[in-house]
C-alpha cells in the first residue's frame, strides 16, 4: 500500500478554517445549518493527519498554537466589541449570550481537535483544549468586564432587595460564570465577586437597620430582620453558590441583630422585658430563633428572662407575706403554714408551668433558658414567708394534695402532674432535708389518722422524691408506708388469735392497734394516760398477743396518736363522734361526774397539764360544745369547771373533733439543725479521712459540695464544726499553717 499523502501546514489549516468560520457563523446566527457527519468527519480526520504526519510534518504543535489563537481572534474582533459598547444589564444579557456560545464553540472545537488532547497535550502536560478555550475567555472577555460585570450584578440585587422585580435567572447565569472562570477552584467568585457582594450587603443592611430602630418597635423590627433572613436564604438558592450561604447571612445578622441587640432588647414597651410581661409569645420565639445564630446572642435575652421570672417569684413572695400579715393581725384566724400555702405554693407551680412553657415552646427547651428559670426559682424559693421557710409550705401544700377531702380535687392525671411539680419544685429548695422532716410528720399524720387520700398517690410521690433526691431521702417514709401494710397483716393475726379463745380474749369494744418501727417514724415522747377499763383491757389482750409472737420485741404505747369512735346518746338522737384517745379519756370521766375542774381531769387522767388543756379546749371552747364550761370564754383555765352538755346537738349524725395540735414547727427546725451539725460532721470526718491534709477553704468546698443534695450548709456552721471536731481530736491544725488542718487517724 503506498504512503498516505503529506499535508502541508497551510493546506491543511484552509481546510479548518472553513470549519472554523462555519462554526462562528452558526453562533452569530448567519448559518442556520449544523455541521454534518461527513463535514466533522474531514475536520477531524485532518487534524488526526496532520498530528500523526512524520517529522517535519508533524503539525501538533503549530495546531495547538493557532487553536488558542483562533478564540484570541473571534474574541478580539466579535465578543469583545459586543461587550463594551454595552452597559448594566443589557451588557449581562449580552455577556451570557456570548459566553454560552463560546462554551459551544470550546466543544465543537475540542471535538476537532480531539487527536490533540488524547495525545499531544498529555504527553507535554499542556493544558487542555477545554481549559485552553475558557482561558482565552477569562484572560480578554472577563478581565476586561469584570467590574463592570459585578457593578451591574450588584445594581440587580439591590433592585430585588428593595422589592422590585429582577431576572434571577440572568443573575444565576452570571454568578455560574464567575464560578466557572476558576478554571476548578472557587477563586474567581470569591475575589472577583463574593467579597464586594458581602461588603455590599453590609452596607446596605446597615443603612436599613439605621432607619428601622428609629422606626420600628421591637416585634416590628425582628419581622423586618427575620423576612430579610429569609429572602438572602432564597437568594442564594434561586441564584448565589450555596458556599456564599453562611457568610451573607453571618453579614445581615451582623448588621441587623447583632449591632442592635442591646437596644432592640431594651426597647421602651416593646424590648424583651416587655414581651414577657405582655406573654407575647410568638414574638418572643421569633427573638429566640434570630439571636441564638448570633455569637452569645442568647445571652442578654436568658438575663432578661431570669430578672423577669425572679420578679415574679418574689411578688408571690410579697403577697404570700402580706397575706401572712393579714391573717396575723386576724385573731380568729392564727397564722399558719397551711393558712398560706395556696397563696404561695400553689401560685409558684403555676408560674413554673407558665414560664416552663415558655422555655420550651419559645426558647427551644435551650440549656441557657433552663439554667435560667432554675436560678430564678432557687432566688425567690428559697427567700420564706415570715418565719415559715418554703420547705415547710410545700410539704404542707403536698399534704392537702395527699389527705382525704384535701383543697384540690384532681383527676388521677391530673394529681401525677401535680405531684410531679411538687417534686420539681423541690429542686429548687436548697433546705431539702427540711422538707422531708415536715413532709415525714406529714405523712405519720395522715397514715395513723387514716386520711390518706390513696396509698398509690403515696407511693407515686415518694418514687418521685426517690428518683430526685435518692433512696436515702425517702427510707424512712417508705417505711412508715410499709409498716401500716404491715400493722393491718398483724391486725388480721391478732384478730384469728382472739376468735381461737373468744370467751377468754374477747374484749368489750372492737380496736386496732397500729405496730410502727421506732426508727421509721417521727420521734414522740409517750404521755401518760390513766385509761378506762375498756381501754385497758384492749392494751392487755394486745400485750399478751404481742409477747408470745415477738418475745424479743418491746412495745412502748404511744397513747395520744390513738383514734376513738364513740357513740353517744342524746335525747334528740345518736352522734357519732370521731376524737383521739387523750379526748376520749376525759369525756368519759363525766359518765360519773358532773362536774370536774381541770385540776381534777389532771389528777385522774394523770395527763401533762398541756395535753388535758388541750383536750378540754376541744370539747368546749372549739366548733362543738360537747362540755360546758364556767366561766366561759374561748380560753382554759386550771380554775375552770366543766360538765356534760345533755342538749348538745347537731344537724350531722357524725362529727369529727379535731385536737389542737401542737406547735411541732420549732421542734421539727431544732431536729433538722441538730441532723446538719452531725450531717456535717460526717463530711468533714470523710473528706479528711480519704485527704489527710486539707487547706480550710478547700475543705468548705468539698463539704458543701458533698451535702449540697440535701442542704446548702453555711460556713459559720462549717467552722464551728471544724472546732468542735477539733476538740474531740478527730481533726488538729497543722503546726505551721494554721489554715491546713490534719486528720487523725
Amino acid at each position: 500500500m503506498s504512503d498516505r499523502r503529506v499535508i502541508a501546514l497551510e493546506d491543511g489549516w484552509g481546510n479548518m478554517e472553513d470549519g472554523i468560520m462555519k462554526l462562528r457563523r452558526i453562533l452569530d446566527q448567519e448559518d442556520a445549518e449544523s455541521f454534518t457527519s461527513e463535514e466533522y468527519m474531514n475536520l477531524y480526520t485532518t487534524i488526526y493527519n496532520m498530528c500523526t504526519q512524520k517529522a517535519p510534518y508533524d503539525f501538533s504543535e503549530e495546531l495547538y498554537k493557532r487553536y488558542e489563537a483562533a478564540f484570541n481572534q473571534y474574541i478580539n474582533s466579535k465578543v469583545l466589541p459586543a461587550l463594551v459598547e454595552k452597559k448594566g444589564e443589557y451588557m449581562l444579557r449580552s455577556l451570557m449570550s456570548r459566553w454560552e456560545n463560546h462554551k459551544i464553540m470550546v466543544r465543537w472545537l475540542s471535538r476537532f481537535f480531539n487527536y490533540l488532547d488524547r495525545y499531544y497535550v498529555q504527553r507535554h502536560h499542556y493544558a487542555t483544549l477545554n481549559q485552553v478555550g475558557v482561558g482565552c475567555f477569562r484572560r480578554l472577555v472577563y478581565e476586561e468586564i469584570k467590574p463592570s460585570m459585578k457593578t451591574a450584578v450588584l445594581a440587580l440585587i439591590d433592585k430585588e432587595r428593595e422589592g422590585e422585580k429582577s431576572d434571577r435567572g440572568l443573575i444565576k447565569s452570571i454568578t455560574s460564570i464567575f464560578v466557572e472562570m476558576g478554571l476548578g477552584t472557587m477563586d474567581a467568585y470569591q475575589n472577583d465577586f463574593e467579597n464586594d457582594l458581602l461588603t455590599h450587603t453590609s452596607s446596605f443592611y446597615t443603612r436599613k437597620a439605621t432607619q428601622w430602630i428609629a422606626e420600628d418597635s421591637c416585634p416590628a423590627y425582628l419581622i423586618k430582620a427575620e423576612e430579610c433572613l429569609h429572602s438572602e436564604r432564597e437568594r442564594v438558592q434561586q441564584y448565589l453558590h450555596q458556599s456564599t450561604e453562611s457568610k451573607l447571612i453571618s453579614k445581615v445578622e451582623q448588621q441587623l441583630l447583632e449591632q442592635y441587640e442591646t437596644e432592640l432588647l431594651e426597647k421602651e414597651n416593646s424590648g424583651c422585658a416587655a414581651l414577657l410581661v405582655d406573654d407575647k409569645k410568638e414574638d418572643l420565639a421569633r427573638m429566640f430563633r434570630l439571636f441564638s445564630s448570633v455569637p452569645k446572642g442568647l445571652a442578654p435575652i436568658a438575663q432578661i428572662f431570669k430578672t423577669h421570672v425572679q420578679k415574679e417569684g418574689m411578688s408571690l413572695v410579697n403577697s404570700a407575706e402580706q397575706a401572712a400579715a393579714a391573717m396575723k393581725g386576724n385573731k380568729e384566724k392564727p397564722t399558719t403554714s397551711t393558712s398560706i400555702e395556696q397563696v404561695f405554693t400553689r401560685s409558684a407551680i403555676d408560674l413554673y408551668d407558665k414560664y416552663s412553657g415558655y422555655v420550651n415552646d419559645c426558647f427551644g427547651s435551650n440549656a441557657l433558658f433552663n439554667r435560667a428559670l432554675k436560678e430564678a426559682f432557687e432566688y425567690f424559693c428559697n427567700k420564706g414567708i415570715g418565719e415559715i421557710s418554703t420547705a415547710q409550705l410545700l410539704a404542707d401544700f403536698a399534704d392537702k394534695l395527699l389527705r382525704k377531702g384535701g383543697s384540690e380535687k384532681l383527676s388521677d392525671e391530673k394529681m401525677e402532674e401535680t405531684l410531679d411539680k411538687v417534686v420539681k419544685l423541690l429542686a429548687y429548695i436548697s433546705d431539702k432535708d427540711m422538707f422531708g422532716e415536715f413532709a415525714s410528720k406529714r405523712l405519720s399524720r395522715r397514715l395513723l389518722q387514716d386520711t390518706s387520700a390513696s396509698q398509690d398517690y403515696e407511693r407515686s410521690i415518694l418514687s418521685k422524691l426517690k428518683t430526685s433526691c435518692g433512696a436515702q431521702f425517702t427510707s424512712k417514709m417508705e417505711g412508715m408506708v410499709n409498716d401500716v401494710q404491715s400493722a393491718r397483716d398483724t391486725q388480721d393475726v391478732f384478730e384469728r388469735w382472739v376468735d381461737e379463745d373468744a370467751a377468754n380474749r374477747k374484749t368489750c369494744i372492737d380496736f386496732n392497734v397500729t405496730i410502727l418501727t421506732h426508727g421509721f417514724w417521727p420521734s414522740w415522747k409517750p404521755i401518760q394516760v390513766e385509761l378506762c377499763d375498756e381501754f385497758a383491757q384492749c392494751v392487755e389482750t394486745f400485750q399478751t398477743f404481742y409477747d408470745a409472737k415477738m418475745s424479743q420485741r418491746k412495745l412502748t404505747w404511744v397513747h395520744q396518736l390513738g383514734a376513738v369512735v364513740l357513740n353517744v346518746k342524746y335525747e334528740a338522737k345518736t352522734i357519732e363522734m370521731h376524737m383521739q384517745t387523750p379526748q376520749c379519756s376525759v369525756l368519759l370521766l363525766f359518765r360519773n361526774e358532773k362536774e370536774l375542774s381541770m385540776q381534777k381531769v389532771i389528777e385522774k387522767t394523770k395527763m401533762p397539764a398541756d395535753a388535758v388543756k388541750r383536750a378540754l379546749y376541744s370539747l368546749s371552747c372549739a366548733k362543738y360544745k360537747i362540755l360546758n364550761k364556767s366561766p366561759e370564754g374561748k380560753t382554759v383555765n386550771p380554775e375552770d369547771v366543766f360538765s356534760f352538755n345533755e342538749k348538745f346537738t347537731d344537724r350531722s349524725r357524725r362529727i369529727k373533733i379535731a385536737l389542737p395540735p401542737p406547735d411541732e414547727r420549732k421542734a421539727t427546725i431544732e431536729n433538722v439543725v441538730q441532723d446538719r451539725r452531725h450531717a456535717i460532721d460526717a463530711a468533714i470526718v470523710r473528706v479528711m479521712k480519704t485527704r489527710k491534709a486539707l487547706a480550710y477553704n478547700e475543705l468548705v468546698v468539698e463539704v458543701v459540695n458533698q451535702l449540697q443534695q440535701s442542704f446548702l450548709p453555711e460556713a459559720k456552721m462549717i467552722k464551728m464544726r471544724v472546732d468542735d471536731l477539733i476538740n474531740k481530736e478527730y481533726i488538729m491544725r497543722d503546726e505551721e499553717n494554721s489554715q491546713v488542718f490534719k486528720y487523725i487517724a
